[in-house]
Formats: structure tokens, sequence, C-alpha cells
């Protein structure tokens, strides 16, 4: 008797399944560039309306309104900015509001604080407006966050107390850091950190 040859059975995972790959990779991007989903829906004029909530640096976005100092105050106390921050903005287990450091030492060498730290007004409205309170966010009127924003420019000794912050003037309140935010220099491999630079 010859020596039988051996038979052999291909894998039937191998057959089954070369095919639906290449099945998959040919019928994906059919898929992908469908019309639909079939999940989810065009949202509303007035849905993006209410989205649209980002304040720019010249505050053409800021809605009607206005608030004092003297106004944020009493704000801080009744929506319970107190509990967080502290009093006057100091001393809470969130971040500080105002700096504890000496009034004449560069912006930089003071904490991340941010109406010291912001290079404009309407990006501590929009912060304010968008972000607090923690847990109700976006409850605040539009007065409410001009006095608050107003509050917080005027304990860093920002703006005076009685100054009226509205959509004409906060965009022009003139912040402490200056020129100082995000300035270029020039990068060198393996050169030091800027000079008073803290992070």
């Amino acid at each position: 008797m010859g020596s039988r040859k051996r038979l052999e059975v291909p894998n039937p995972l191998k057959v089954v399944t070369l095919p639906l790959l290449l099945a998959s990779l040919v019928g994906s991007p059919a898929i992908a560039q469908s019309p639909t989903y079939g999940v989810g829906r065009t949202p509303t004029a007035e849905e993006l309306r209410l989205m649209d909530i980002s304040i720019g640096s010249t505050g053409e976005e800021l809605p009607p309104g206005s608030g004092t100092a003297e106004e944020g105050a009493q704000l801080y106390v009744q929506k319970a900015c107190i509990g967080c921050h502290g009093a006057e903005g100091m001393g809470g287990l969130a971040p500080a509001l105002r700096s504890q450091r000496d009034a004449d030492l560069p912006v930089w060498e003071k904490e991340r604080i941010l109406p010291l730290r912001s290079p404009y007004a309407t990006t501590v409205w929009d912060y304010v407006n968008r972000g607090m309170p923690l847990g109700l966010e976006g409850t605040l009127t539009s007065d409410e966050v001009y006095s608050l924003t107003a509050y917080l420019l005027f304990i860093n000794d920002v703006i005076s107390e009685d100054q009226v912050l509205d959509q004409e003037s906060l965009p022009k309140v003139s912040m402490p850091i200056g020129d100082e935010f995000g300035k270029p220099h020039e990068f060198k491999l393996n050169s030091p950190r800027l000079e008073g630079y803290p992070y």
C-alpha cells in the first residue's frame, strides 16, 4: 500500500471570517456617509441660542443688565458663594477669589486668581455666568452676573466700589495683568523657564 496523502480541511473560522471582514471594510464607508444615523434630531433655533453663551473680549455678546460691587457682596452671601470660597473670597475649600499677597507684587507672583490673571473683564463675567454657582450653573440672571463680577473685581482693587458694570463699561475695564498675559518669548531647546512664571 502506498502512503496516503493527508487531506487538509480548511479552518471554518478562516473561511467565514475573511469574507465578513472584507464586507465590513467595504460597507462601513457607506454607512458612515449615510445622511442620518437614526438617532437624535436637529436642534431648534431656541436650543442653539441657549447654548450660544460665549462672551468675547469686546463684549459684543453681553446681554443687557447692570450691577455694582455692593449688590454683588449681598449676592455673594445669598447665593452661598461664601460657603465654598470663604468670606470676601478667601479661606474656603474652593479656589481663592482674592489675593492674600502684597498688593505691590507682580501679578505672576500672586495666586492663580481669575480677576487678576484674566486678560479681559469679560472673561470673568463669562466664567461666573457659565460655571457658578456649582451645581446650579446657568441660574444667575444677567444683573446678578454683572453684580458678582463687579464684586470680584472690586475686592481685587480692579474697580471702585461704586462703579456700575454693564455691557458698555465691562469691556473697558483695565485688568491688572495688562500685556503680560500669554506674552510670547523666544524658545530655545533646554532653555530655563521664564523668570517668575510659576507653572
